[in-house]
């Protein structure tokens, strides 16, 4: 990772069926705080996904954003009472959501990790900042 604060970093932001309101919300102000310039450093609010997506088992949003805005977006998260898995991008996507990851809002989910692309060919890296899944 690079010292100077830009770093590729994603978050995915779950919820439950009772919690719709809260992501819709959430999902909205991220939007509108990227497309005002109020958060410069996030790059990417990604489609809110009403099921599973590669290895996430239940709803969610994935967002993309740098280092230096990570302050920012925890505050953010853990405001909304919302699950998250925030983690950096490098060229190992295991370890970025499990031993590189920080779990927000409740204990970690059980992902399915045979989806993960092997260390050495992160596909999240040239994607970073262009579209989700």
């Amino acid at each position: 990772m690079t010292s100077d604060g830009t770093a590729p970093f994603h978050a995915h932001i779950y919820h439950e069926a009772h919690q719709r309101p809260a992501s819709d919300a959430l999902h909205a102000r991220l939007t509108a705080m990227m497309e005002s310039g109020e958060a410069r450093d996030l790059l990417m609010v990604g489609n809110l996904r009403e099921g599973p997506v590669g290895p996430h088992p239940l709803p969610q949003f994935e967002i993309h954003f740098l280092q230096r805005a990570l302050p920012q977006i925890l505050a953010l998260i853990e405001a909304s009472g919302l699950r998250a898995l925030v983690h950096p991008l490098t060229d190992d996507d295991l370890a970025d959501h499990t031993t590189l990851a920080q779990w927000i809002g409740g204990g970690p989910l059980d992902l399915d990790l045979s989806v993960m692309d092997p260390p050495g060919e992160n596909q999240g890296v040239p994607r970073f900042g262009r579209r989700d899944f």
